[in-house]
């Protein structure tokens, strides 16, 4: 039976969802808060400039090629994908830097020339890693998690052990690798899941992979390209999106919601999905009395970290950057330690810094560089113009002493985000930017869950629920949600399940 379905949030979470439902049949409306879509995947431009507010790493491209493919549309059709060569580079100092090459072949032949025989390794290390990303993709990250029997079937438990759940991703890899850079490079992929290497399990050397051998690719114009996509894939489908419609309060009958309050006025609907923020929709938008958690559990989620993030024009071009590159010049242990151990502001943060105008003529006037900064902190911690300030001028000075170029004198254009923008644009819980910490005990049936205990018609997306933070994880949020829902038995203005 057809529903009428109202969607909050215009992610990839949410756009998933909805161009799910309404091409399963239903009646989708998206009530999102911005003026535009694509939730943290949005763009701005200034003078000029047009900067990803968010995601600016592409990996994973099967996930949303197969996505369009599963609605009958081609990805190309909307957008044009570079495989970026070299993928990265990571400098751990003024003349040492390495650059990470698209082909596996010659990745193999710059760790052998860095850690004789590294080559070999990486190539084992390799192949448990593919093993780990194939067996997760098709047997662990397509369950909803609604209960610890979806794991209980011979394929998960033939694949248990092999998937190295209980053991350390540090212990793993130095199993491998002895190199301090090797071991950083191969760590890299894991620094924003929510935990120090030796506390996140070795399973997610799948990552290492997605990185060097799905590849690191770029949507020319931006990520806010591949945002673009689903709204345009969504408005095909028939769903239906209203912008600048903040969602006020969810209006509780017994055990079904009937609609929401918005800014907009009173929407309907016989199934809600909520693609906002878990805890702001569980919190604060339902009834006190209908929460599907506690403030005490919540509080006792571990949070993967938030971010103090630039956006920069500078208007002329800067030498020895490439379109990504990983300043690790500073003892990651200590950074790490002040994200996860005693949360607090590094003194000497590792960041990242992406230059797409390197590999795109369009996101930056000619002969101009765009510059997008990102240093990874605890979330919750005090944020201020005179902290921000403080930070810019520590990135300037290591990039300026890297590139041999002091260019902070050709800005033109500079503007910061970090923990009190991600709550005030959206909701984020404790300022977070990348969800839950994915440990061990906050992995499938122990994350938030996709539906509501007390309201049956009622369902959750997005980050903090499985399979977790991410662009490509969104995407399979979204339409997870979406095909347990249809495969409800639905009764007049109600789900039963």
């Amino acid at each position: 039976m057809s529903q009428n379905v109202l969607v909050i949030g215009a992610g990839f979470a949410g756009l998933s969802a909805a161009i799910t439902l309404a091409r399963q049949g239903h009646h989708v409306t998206v009530v999102e808060k911005h003026a535009t879509p694509g939730g943290r995947a949005r763009a701005f431009s200034e003078k000029g400039f047009t900067f990803d507010m968010g995601p600016s790493w592409y990996w994973m491209p099967e996930v949303a090629a197969d996505f369009f493919k599963r609605n009958d549309r081609c990805i190309e059709d909307y957008f044009s994908l570079i495989r970026l060569d070299p993928s990265y580079q990571v400098i751990f100092g003024k003349d040492d830097s390495i650059l990470l090459p698209a082909a596996f072949s010659e990745i193999c032949q710059l760790f052998d020339s860095i850690e004789s025989g590294s080559g070999e390794k990486l190539r084992q290390f390799m192949a448990e890693a593919e093993y780990k990303y194939k067996t997760a993709m098709k047997t662990y990250i397509s369950k909803p998690g609604l209960r610890i029997g979806e794991l209980c079937n011979v394929e998960v438990l033939q694949s248990f052990l092999k998937m190295d759940m209980l053991q350390s991703f540090r212990h793993h890899v130095k199993h491998y690798f002895k190199d301090e850079r090797l071991l950083r490079i191969i760590e890299f992929p894991i620094l924003f899941l929510g935990a120090t290497a030796d506390k996140i399990p070795a399973m997610y050397s799948m990552m290492n992979y997605a990185d060097m051998q799905l590849g690191t690719w770029y949507p020319k114009g931006g990520m806010a390209q591949l945002a673009g996509a689903f709204n345009k894939l969504a408005t095909e489908s028939g769903v239906k999106l209203c912008l600048n419609t903040e969602v006020e309060k969810l209006e509780v009958v017994k055990d079904k919601v009937l609609g929401a309050y918005t800014s907009k006025g009173f929407f309907s609907a016989d199934v809600v999905v909520s693609g906002a923020d878990y805890h702001h929709t569980d919190r604060q938008l339902l009834p006190a009395n209908k929460s599907n958690y506690s403030a005490a559990y919540w509080d006792k989620r571990t949070m993967a970290p938030s971010c103090l993030i630039y956006y920069i024009g500078v208007n002329r071009k800067i030498p020895r950057l490439q379109h990504h590159n990983l300043f690790f010049e500073h003892d990651l242990q200590q950074h790490a330690a002040s994200i996860y151990t005693k949360p607090s502001w590094p003194t000497h943060p590792l960041f990242y810094l992406c230059c797409p105008s390197k590999t795109d003529a369009t996101v930056a006037p000619a002969g101009m560089e765009n510059l997008f900064y990102l240093i990874p902190t605890a979330p919750g911690l005090e944020d201020t113009p005179a902290i921000r300030e403080q930070y810019l001028k520590q990135v300037l000075a290591e990039t300026a002493a890297y590139c041999n170029d002091k260019f902070e004198q050709d800005i033109i254009y500079c503007r910061s985000y970090a923990y009190s923008d991600f709550i005030s644009d959206y909701h984020a819980y404790k300022g977070n930017a990348y969800g839950l910490a994915n440990t061990l005990g906050q992995t499938a049936f122990l994350k938030p869950s996709i539906r509501h205990k007390k309201i049956k018609n009622l369902f959750f997306t997005g980050q903090l629920t499985v399979p977790g933070p991410g662009v490509p994880p969104a995407i399979l949020s979204g339409e997870m949600v979406a095909n347990y829902i249809s495969s409800l038995k639905f009764g007049k203005h109600e789900v039963t399940i």
